[in-house]
């Protein structure tokens, strides 16, 4: 088979585009004199206001689904993080016993840890940020603490009240493995 007969049959099939030579992407029906103006209608052819309205409202459906599904993992998070902050301020207490050979008492309460009461290069100091619980609340110390144990430090959770659950619920030193 020769050349020119084998590029020949590939026009015809398709291969190389159409038939006519012109670029494969063109609007092959306007300019060649097929159906432009419906094919035309159908490209320019935007969304209505129905099927806008249904994506807005399936879109919203969606965001109220995850909203309410991930405010519970974020209420969870911040007890996690209530918890790790309490096991750092226990850290800090049992460095401040080490060196004083006394707890903090009611009256100054963790106060001692920070700002005018220690400085920073002591081994028990913590910035007064690090008092602050994921809420925003102080962390409480009360010596002694319930059941014979020295101190506890408890964060009351969002609402900053004793009791609750959920995201109000108490986070406790004595029970940090909760």
């Amino acid at each position: 088979m020769e050349d020119w007969e084998m590029t020949s049959d590939r026009r015809r099939s398709g291969e190389d585009g159409p038939m006519c030579g012109c670029d494969p992407k063109a609007a092959h029906d306007q300019d060649h004199g097929g159906s432009g103006a419906v094919t035309n209608r159908r490209r320019r052819r935007g969304m209505t206001l129905v099927e806008v309205l249904a994506v807005v409202v399936i879109l919203g459906l969606l965001a109220g689904t995850l909203a309410v599904g991930f405010s519970g993992a974020f209420g969870k998070g911040k007890r996690e993080l209530a918890k790790t902050g309490i096991g750092v301020i226990v850290g800090k207490l049992e460095m401040y016993k080490i060196e004083h050979d006394s707890w903090p008492s009611m009256d100054h309460g963790l106060a001692v840890l920070s700002d005018g009461h220690a400085v920073p290069t002591s081994s028990y100091y913590l910035g007064s940020g690090n008092l602050l619980d994921p809420w925003g609340h102080r962390y409480h110390y009360i010596t002694p603490g319930p059941d014979g144990h020295p101190y506890e430090v408890v964060s009351y959770g969002a609402d900053d009240r004793r009791g609750g659950d959920g995201e109000n619920a108490d986070v406790s030193s004595i029970r940090l493995r909760d």
